[in-house]
């Protein structure tokens, strides 16, 4: 329990910790929580300015306000890898309640709690991603091995952002497509282009084929068990042989890709085309689904991953998807494998190993490749007797220098055999003077 202040109050600066209550608008949630951050709270509330349509007359919106139809979505732009307290969203009836009680002075205790929704023994989590997506990359080509062992107690859905064409202006009144390369369908289903050349290279019509294709494939090999081995063992081989301008798009490398996975490249052609296909002016109704699903779930930012419908927050690194997962089984049920690698220094290399943590009796991957004492020991002392010795001999020849220049120049004084010029002269032997 934290207690709660409300930014329009005129107080003085509050001791953390404390919850701060800004109300939404004028910039991004992201930079709101920042500068709550900065401020130094411990969590923010986000004050809604506007009402739910489904509120009905619990909620009374601001003066030029319209209801809005569905939740606001508090997504990070891309910029808040800095923010490292909680945010929250408010309601608008609910902050109007709160927020009278604090300007009439009164304290509020204020409690934040989140977790990951774990309602029985079995966790459904969702990827949203697109193919040459490079954050991405690192994750599809990893997680398999955690698929495996999660076994049935774990259910993926993998999705494809596609962007709906109509809406975006890609296919004008006459149903043409007036986004050149990016779409296909007539303009109804678009996707970026991945290297900004729309002369050259892969074209967002092509990320949009290959879309399609990994959902023909989810559909054949994945949908029934949600695992998909044969799934994630297409998107290996695709991304090692085919990943790049040269062959993306190529059939062969395809075909190729299907071999090795044990893909039935016949079955999943045939789905392509029964969907509403790439080519005539109609729609698909695989990607139809893609765009109402990403509406529904709130996805703004690919990639982004769900557990139990709850969106992951930070890196989508390995360790990262995996412990949400783990969290969001009922308490008591965690499969073993959760157990075993929770406490694992390397949670990926413990998935590897079947869910047997190497890493704690030093045989790891890492572990592996790590210099031991002894050898970093000798090695060090072998690179210090190295540059000892070239101490030793850059002096040594200094000192062989200085005394060859003192022999050269005392050489210039040698004794002088005629004395009869005036002045000082040497003569005879060592230490002797004469003066003329």
């Amino acid at each position: 329990d934290v207690s709660l202040r409300f930014m329009g109050t005129p107080k003085e600066p509050w001791p953390s910790p404390y919850i701060l209550m800004v109300d939404r608008g004028q910039c991004s949630f992201v930079q709101k929580a920042r500068n709550a951050q900065r401020n130094g709270a411990a969590g923010v509330i986000i004050a809604d300015n506007t009402c739910l349509c489904s509120a009905g007359d619990t909620c009374f919106s601001e003066p030029g306000f319209e209801c809005e139809r569905a939740e606001p979505i508090m997504a990070d732009d891309g910029s808040g890898s800095d923010i490292s307290i909680p945010s929250f969203l408010m309601f608008k009836q609910d902050a109007d309640k709160l927020k009278a009680e604090m300007r009439n002075n009164k304290p509020i205790q204020l409690e934040m709690e989140w977790s990951i929704p774990s309602p029985d023994d079995r966790v459904e989590y969702d990827f949203f991603t697109i193919p040459r997506n490079r954050v991405a990359i690192d994750f599809l080509m990893k997680f398999r091995e955690a698929a495996k062992l999660l076994d049935k107690r774990a259910y993926f859905t993998p999705h494809m952002y596609i962007y709906d064409g109509e809406r975006s202006g890609c296919r004008s009144e006459d149903g043409a497509n007036i986004c050149y390369n990016l779409c296909t369908n007539f303009g109804r289903y678009c996707a970026m282009d991945p290297d900004n050349n729309l002369d050259r290279g892969i074209s967002g019509a092509d990320i949009v084929a290959e879309s399609l294709r990994r959902i023909c494939i989810w559909k054949h090999y994945g949908e029934d068990d949600g695992i998909g081995i044969v799934w994630w063992d297409y998107l290996q081989e695709f991304m090692s042989r085919c990943d790049n301008e040269e062959y993306f798009s190529n059939e062969e490398c395809v075909q190729d890709a299907f071999k090795h996975a044990k893909v039935d490249g016949k079955a999943i052609d045939q789905c392509m085309k029964d969907s509403g296909g790439l080519t005539q002016d109609k729609k698909n109704q695989y990607f139809d689904n893609e765009i109402t699903q990403a509406e529904q779930t709130g996805v703004v930012i690919i990639p982004a991953a769900f557990v139990n419908g709850a969106a992951i927050r930070g890196a989508l690194s390995f360790d990262n998807v995996f412990g949400s997962i783990c969290a969001g089984y009922l308490s008591g049920t965690e499969p073993v494998v959760c157990a075993q690698c929770a406490s694992c220094p390397d949670v990926f290399d413990c998935a590897a190993n079947g869910g047997h943590c190497a890493a704690a009796f030093g045989t790891s991957s890492a572990a592996a490749n790590a210099v031991s004492q002894k050898t970093f020991a000798g090695s060090l002392f072998l690179v210090c007797a190295v540059f000892g010795g070239m101490g030793m001999a850059v002096y040594s020849w200094q000192r062989r220098r200085m005394k060859d220049e003192v022999r050269d120049l005392v050489a210039q004084y040698m004794p002088l055999e005629d004395g009869d010029d005036k002045g000082t002269s040497l003569v005879g032997g060592e230490n002797e003077f004469q003066m003329s």
